[in-house]
């Protein structure tokens, strides 16, 4: 069962990362989720973090692919494309884009119309920023998509992979997400959706094939600079609530004939950023939010009733102003996949990358002295344990490898990756009562393994078992036999193993 995911702007970018970090814990099942993104600007912030966000995942996924007993990083996901209304087009305004001048001239009731429906500031602005918060002229350019053009990329890889899933007896679930206060998500999502209903209806085994949609309302605010101009087109965080008001009086009538099921989100204590028009500029950190975006899009793939129609199920939390594992859903399985995920990563971060780095630099006759769990991964020194066990002992991978050394790198960039997402997260407003990010913040080099037992809120044990939760006592358990591979790779899914709450 494939999940295709459309992201749309900026905020479904965001979602987008929050679901790559969640598959990494182990939430989402072994079948694909391949993305494809929507957005005017070619260069926004938030889409760079995320695509860097997938490689970064990508390249632990094929390290640690085909993973025994452990859910860590088992979901394979393929960015299909990108997709911009200008990335053929030198015409980056609506009027140059709609050939309004064309229709000025030799259809002028069409251009009397056009001067009634947008402003001249709205047909001149450059949208190369994004729609600059107006969904109308978003709407506009974003219907001239055409699922029917076989060299419109990536639409055409998008349906043909759809195509060959149900023609395979596959069910296929396709989730667009986005904002429904901006400009880009909220044109997008609905003229999106209702176009690849109309181009899907006709395939065979439409049956098998479910659409959902996440709505992500206001959860962020900003303050725009007193010196802006730029025409006064741009999104304005006091028009967010407007915008939503009028499309939710558009989605009770239009979106039961498009999607089998929406879901919607937001925050009634928005959190403030950074005022940005657009570009690289326009690159909010995580947010909580994103985090339930994320467990949205795994209910739609794994528990989606679609069969009661019109079934609406409200979800709160407990207190006003604090999260806590409670509040989440599903919260029994969600917390014990981040919490074995978090522990690895930290205790791979605070630890196991210092030692491994302390091997290189003392060598590894040395540093296997220290260790007793490195000579179960890695190959030990020639003649050190004498001829008992020595054929299988050298059959182990060489340590200094430089196959061996790319793989250490490689997870702990993925690490720093998932621990900064992670963090940024519980600082985005609210009082986020799940981790305590503060012990690590900063990443590899500014974390200590002193403050591993502590690192989880609502953490029942009593004060001797805490006591014994060190990464210390984890290591004596390593051993290469457990899940039978050997190296970098068998060390992590070992720890990954042993960190399991």
């Amino acid at each position: 069962m494939t999940l295709y995911i459309i992201a749309i702007g900026g905020t479904g970018a965001r979602c987008v990362e929050a679901i790559t970090q969640c598959a990494a814990a182990g939430l989402f099942t072994e079948e694909p989720i391949k993305v494809v993104f929507v957005d005017a600007d070619e260069s926004n912030g938030n889409l760079s973090r995320t695509s860097e966000t997938i490689k970064t995942y990508q390249e632990g996924y094929e390290l640690t692919k085909n993973n025994a007993q452990i859910p860590w990083m088992q979901t394979p996901i393929e960015l299909l494309g990108f997709w911009s209304p200008f990335s053929n087009s030198t015409n980056k305004t609506l009027g140059s884009f709609l050939n309004y001048n064309s229709y000025k001239n030799s259809h002028p009731s069409l251009g009397h119309l056009f001067d009634v429906l947008y402003t001249k500031d709205e047909r001149e602005t450059p949208l190369d920023v994004g729609f600059r918060g107006r969904p109308a002229i978003g709407s506009a350019i974003i219907s001239q998509v055409n699922f029917d053009e076989t060299e419109q990329e990536p639409w055409t890889t998008l349906i043909k992979l759809i195509r060959a899933d149900l023609g395979t007896g596959k069910s296929v679930h396709i989730f667009l997400c986005g904002s429904i206060f901006g400009g880009t998500g909220a044109s997008g999502f609905p003229t999106i959706g209702r176009l690849l209903v109309n181009k899907l209806s006709r395939l065979e085994g439409r049956d098998r094939l479910k659409i959902g949609g996440l709505l992500m309302l206001p959860y962020f605010a900003f303050l725009v600079p007193n010196e802006q101009d730029d025409n006064g087109i741009y999104a304005r965080a006091d028009q967010f609530l407007l915008n939503t008001e009028s499309a939710l009086r558009y989605y009770v009538n239009e979106a039961q004939s498009t999607f089998d099921a929406v879901y919607m989100l937001g925050n009634q204590n928005p959190s403030n950023v950074k005022f940005s028009i657009g570009k690289n500029s326009q690159c909010n950190e995580p947010h909580f939010i994103e985090l339930y975006a994320a467990l949205a899009a795994k209910h739609f793939l794994l528990d989606a009733d679609s069969g009661e129609s019109g079934k609406v199920i409200l979800m709160g939390r407990n207190s006003p102003g604090r999260i806590t594992w409670k509040d989440l859903p599903d919260s029994e399985e969600v917390k014990q996949k981040l919490v074995n995920t978090t522990r690895f990563a930290f205790a791979w971060m605070a630890n196991l990358v210092p030692e491994l780095a302390y091997a290189s630099k003392v060598g590894v006759k040395g540093f296997q002295k220290q260790a007793p769990w490195f000579s179960s991964f890695f190959r030990p020194v020639q003649g050190l344990f004498g001829i008992i066990g020595s054929r299988e002992m050298q059959s182990l991978p060489e340590f200094n490898d430089a196959t061996e050394q790319q793989a250490i790198e490689t997870i702990k960039k993925w690490c720093n990756s998932y621990l900064r997402w992670l963090n940024k997260l519980h600082f985005s407003g609210d009082n986020i009562e799940l981790f305590r990010p503060e012990m690590f913040t900063g990443g590899e080099g500014k974390i200590s393994a002193e403050n591993f037992a502590g690192l989880v809120f609502e953490d029942s044990r009593d004060k001797d078992k805490r006591s014994q939760d060190t990464i210390q006592v984890l290591k004596e358990k390593l051993d290469a036999k457990t899940l039978g591979q050997a190296g970098t790779v068998g060390l992590a899914k070992s720890l990954y193993l042993q960190c399991k709450p």
